[in-house]
């Protein structure tokens, strides 16, 4: 009885360490390598690929859902399935669509900050302490989607049109997660609105350093083997979970 009273007093989320980030970042490198190797290195194409990773999202958010508690396996591997569709989803977007960079950027923040109203309006909160229950959970991933679906169309947005390159991208996003952990210390702004903001930033610094590791030297990469790099990135995070493991986030009330 206190074990299932202890389980109800917990989200089926981590809480939010610095573990967490680690591991977030590495899961959004893996999603634009892994989703490039799918799409390209495959040559399955972008709507292919998007289908097929659509699909495995889709299974393990219900397995999520279904799931008693947090499970940090299956969490992480439905963060980097949201991570792979929405690189190649942004890349269909933005490419064999032909509304660029800058349209599927504005889109996808138009689809994201309805996802989170629409969340907020339904459920009365988008903290990551309310994620518990179906309808909480449905929103939370639909919002996770679609923020790593906007990161790599910002991310792209910047290396490529902006001119910054992938390291100067890095750099920017880098720089403005810095500026977010310094308003989160320093200042009593809404922290569910600084966790959102940084787990929204996360994935464009993921998706310019995974273009860095396997695009081409001419282009300013550095030209790895997309699965040899995702190989890597997948092995970190599992390191990463074993030196730092997550617990569950405490329950909003």
């Amino acid at each position: 009885m206190q074990a299932q009273s202890l389980e109800s007093t917990l989200a089926k989320v981590p809480a939010i360490t610095l573990g967490f980030w680690l591991v977030k970042i590495a899961s959004t490198t893996l999603g634009e390598t892994a989703g490039d190797a799918a799409s390209m290195s495959l040559h399955l194409g972008y709507l292919t690929a998007t289908g097929l990773f659509a699909a495995v999202f889709a299974a393990l958010v219900l397995a999520q859902i279904r799931a008693s508690g947090f499970r940090p396996a299956l969490y992480w591997s439905t963060i980097v399935a949201t991570t792979t569709v929405g690189t190649t989803l942004a890349d269909f977007a933005d490419r064999s669509l032909g509304i660029g960079y800058a349209g599927g950027s504005s889109l996808l923040l138009a689809l994201l900050a309805g996802s989170l109203l629409l969340w907020r309006r339904s459920t009365g909160s988008i903290a990551v302490g309310s994620v518990h229950g179906g309808k909480a959970e449905v929103f939370y991933w639909v919002t996770i989607m679609l923020s790593q679906t906007l990161g790599t169309a910002l991310g792209d947005w910047t290396a490529d049109t902006a001119g910054l390159g992938y390291q100067g991208g890095a750099l920017l996003f880098g720089s403005a997660l810095a500026a977010l952990a310094l308003l989160y210390w320093r200042s009593a702004v809404s922290r569910t609105a600084l966790f959102w903001a940084a787990f929204i930033l996360t994935r464009p610094l993921g998706a310019v350093l995974g273009d860095f590791l396997d695009k081409p030297v001419a282009s300013g990469g550095l030209e790895l083997s997309r699965f040899g790099a995702s190989a890597a990135l997948i092995a970190c995070m599992v390191l990463a979970l074993r030196l730092m493991p997550q617990r569950a986030a405490a329950t909003a009330h």
